[in-house]
């Protein structure tokens, strides 16, 4: 296994790195996070915002020269071989795949968010691993780190050869350092002639790095005479010297990823190809995943479209005890949520792309609570695709194949899928990273309240200041328009269900104001309530999502016009459930013992309970030490709650 130097980081150290390269400024206004405050903003998303006629007519052209390639690929041969086709590859680039939204004045598509959203739909419904392979080279490769903060020689220099199909690849993570950037012990050094870097480290899990020509490198600058210092971004030619693959890494699902263990010794690397200053690497990375993450809830969304239709398929035509399988209960249930989580899957991805492309809001919490969301929630569809056929969904593609069924991969799904839980962020530091940036406006109000290291005086301080601050916001969070029958009235049956979005985003706000009033600065330590506090926001922003794209089909009035209400209308009566269990759980848990629990397993306390086994894995390799919630990707950043009196954000 590849080893490099460690280095070692305190936990106030490690804070204030990851807060110093988030954007602290809301210069546009965020549906989101005024949802958080309790303020239910309908007008930021409503009318559904559309594409505009020319740019739906060129996605469309797209998207009918990829299908008709797309249906000459089997993706069987993928998985079979864990490898994809290098004439597969080639036929992706000759259709112009590697520059989907790469402008046309550098060689690209031009596509907006939702256009290269729909064309990542249908190449994923191929194979997952295809899917990857352009997302990692175009939401967090080359491409859009140099859209947000290359210059103009650079763009020129490099757009034109990835749009052609120069695969590129991102390179954070590292064996020792995976969400916590505090700690990356990759090294960029000035040389003595002040022209170039020298690049050293060992980068793990870099997705497309096994085939890639182009590396955005994240290195640490040492601070010296003339050197800002930090960790900062750097574009590398893939076969410069003292550039080793040291392997490919193999996974239970994407069998044809190239995802391998890279290591860099003194590798010699202009200063022109350094993206931004010096220091600016962390906040680059953050800035690209604000739309970057939204590739994973659009093949989140393709893989809920084909579970549909495989379900559905069977259950019409699988007869037991008499009637279709569908026509029982328990499997029409499951049906009816694949079915209505399929439509909010797509309306919150079409939603939040859309509000990409226009940029008159903010969109690094909805693009987060879009990827957490879908993810989630395409595992729970893909688990009850499997449960519906059966052993069918067991069985492997190959062996119904084999013995003449119809090769339908459901478990390979299910693999596929579970990345998506850990990918560009696990579920669980999504939930920390928008904890962070839903309490913005409390961060600014209550200042050294919520700050581990204030004195008395401090604290008191800052509290004469909150005062005013809340004396205000709080009174708003008794009753709102949402109490009123008659509200979103034009909404017709789906009206009911946005006066609940809107009472219960009142709600969350005030639940949200308790836990800081209790906790203080110990609510940093209370994940699991900051954890339901945004799953809760997860499933009301699903469910304006669905209201909106409803109603918009249905003033369209097209063909899905009446189907379209009746899915919203399911999915938000099956959403308010789940809400109502989350907040239910706000309060009546059992964090507390697992906590206690949690931290007598870790003192070693229950190793008699992990007798009666074997472990295969003994001896096989050393131990590398990961951040509390497991390995993480490629931009699987550490985003505690951080109090902090340097936010400026608007309220």
């Amino acid at each position: 296994m590849a080893t490099t130097a460690k280095v070692d980081a305190t936990e106030e150290q490690a804070r204030a790195l990851v807060e110093e390269s988030r954007e602290t400024t809301w210069a546009r206004p965020s549906f989101a996070k005024e949802m958080f405050l309790g303020r239910f903003r309908l007008d930021l998303i409503h009318p559904y915002p559309q594409p505009s006629a020319e740019d739906a007519a060129k996605t469309e052209a797209y998207l009918t020269r990829l299908r008709a390639y797309l249906e000459t690929i089997d993706g069987s041969v993928i998985e079979e071989t864990s490898k994809i086709p290098a004439e597969y590859v080639q036929g992706l680039a000759e259709l112009g795949c590697f520059g989907l939204k790469i402008p046309e004045e550098y060689g690209g598509q031009g596509l907006s968010q939702v256009g290269y959203n729909k064309a990542l739909m249908l190449v994923g419904s191929v194979h997952a691993s295809l899917g990857v392979l352009l997302s990692a080279h175009q939401s967090i490769g080359v491409p859009e780190p140099l859209k947000l903060a290359g210059t103009e020689e650079q763009k020129r220099e490099f757009l034109p050869r990835c749009a052609k199909g120069a695969i590129s690849a991102f390179l954070l993570t590292e064996p020792d350092v995976g969400s916590d950037p505090a700690r990356m012990a990759s090294t960029a050094t000035p040389t003595p002639d002040g022209e170039a870097y020298e690049l050293s480290g060992v980068k793990l899990w870099t997705t497309n790095g096994v085939v890639a020509e182009l590396l955005v490198v994240m290195a640490r600058v040492p601070r010296s005479e003339g050197h800002r210092g930090g960790i900062s971004a750097f574009i590398v030619e893939a076969d410069s010297p003292g550039i080793t693959v040291e392997r490919r890494n193999a996974f239970m699902g994407l069998h044809g990823i190239e995802n391998g263990v890279t290591r860099l010794h003194k590798v010699r690397v202009p200063k022109r190809n350094l993206v931004g200053r010096e220091g600016d690497g962390l906040k680059i990375a953050l800035t690209t995943l604000n739309a970057g993450r939204l590739a994973i809830p659009a093949m989140c969304t393709a893989a809920a479209k084909w579970s549909l239709k495989i379900a559905s398929e069977w259950s019409s035509t699988r007869v037991q005890w008499g009637r279709p399988v569908g026509e029982h209960a328990a499997v029409g249930a499951k049906l009816s949520f694949i079915a209505a989580t399929t439509f909010a899957l797509e309306a919150a991805l079409d939603l939040s792309g859309a509000m990409c492309d226009e940029a008159r809001n903010d969109i690094r919490i909805e693009a987060a609570l879009a990827k957490l969301w879908a993810s989630e929630m395409s595992c729970a569809i893909a688990d009850e695709l499997v449960q519906i056929r059966g052993g069918r969904g067991y069985e492997t593609a190959a062996s119904l194949a084999a013995r003449g069924e119809r090769a339908v991969g459901a478990e390979q799904l299910v693999r596929d899928l579970r990345i998506n839980r850990i990918f560009e962020g696990s579920s669980e530091i999504m939930r920390l990273l928008i904890a962070r940036e839903m309490a913005d406006a409390h961060m600014a109000a209550a200042g050294a309240l919520v700050d581990r290291n204030a004195d008395a005086k401090a604290k008191a301080k800052a509290a004469v200041g909150a005062s005013g601050f809340y004396a205000k916001w709080f009174p708003q969070l008794a009753v709102g328009a949402g109490s009123v029958p008659a509200t979103y009235g034009e909404f017709g049956s789906l009206a009911r269900h946005l006066r609940f979005v809107e009472r219960m985003s009142r709600k969350q706000a005030r639940s949200l104001m308790y836990a800081m009033a209790r906790w203080q600065a110990k609510l940093e330590y209370r994940q699991g309530f900051l954890g339901r506090i945004v799953d809760i926001g997860a499933e009301l922003f699903a469910m304006s999502a669905a209201c909106v794209r409803a109603q918009a089909l249905r003033t369209a009035g097209g063909p899905e016009a009446a189907g379209a209400e009746q899915l919203a209308d399911t999915f938000c009566k099956q959403a308010r459930l789940r809400v109502e269990r989350l907040f239910d759980a706000l309060w009546d848990n059992t964090d507390d013992a697992d906590t206690a629990l949690t931290r007598d397993v870790l003192n070693g306390n229950f190793r008699w309970l992990e007798s009666g086994v074997l472990d295969p894995s003994e001896g096989t390799g050393p131990w590398i030490a990961e951040w509390q919630f497991g390995p993480s990707t490629e931009a699987n950043l550490l985003t505690p709650f951080l109090p902090s009196t340097r936010t400026t954000a608007g309220t």
